[in-house]
């Protein structure tokens, strides 16, 4: 599995790339490796300022559905559109084409204290 060195994870599965105050989440490729296919992906959060660990929206996999969770206090500002006809972009490219949010950052800290690959590799036994 893969795990890019730049990204910063959470213990709910959901990865963050911060660039400036701007913020790109998605789910781990262990996430979706677990979720197996996805089927369907609902946000409906855009414009809405949350904080750290509310659920920002759903993924839907043939088995279950899952809840999101934001790493960090923001406002949800867009939604990944592919993944509206798309949603097994997930599957294919969890770290490139199946981002899905980005964000504007409220604290840069919470960023900080989330896990690094290292750390997410250990929570997940790899």
């Amino acid at each position: 599995m893969n795990f890019p060195a730049n990204l910063r994870y959470t213990k709910d599965h959901e990865w963050i790339l911060l660039e400036g105050n701007t913020a790109t989440v998605g789910i781990t490729d262990f996430a979706q490796h677990e979720l197996g296919d996805i089927v369907f992906v609902d946000i409906t959060t855009v414009g809405e300022t949350l904080t750290e660990n509310e659920v920002f929206g759903t993924v839907e996999a043939v088995k279950t559905v899952s809840d999101l969770f934001l790493p960090v206090s923001g406002t949800v500002t867009e939604v990944n559109a592919g993944l509206e006809a798309a949603p097994e972009a997930i599957n294919n490219d969890a770290y490139g084409k199946g981002w899905i949010i980005k964000m504007t950052v409220a604290n840069a800290d919470e960023y900080n204290a989330l896990l690094d690959a290292a750390a997410y590799k250990a929570l997940i036994g790899e």
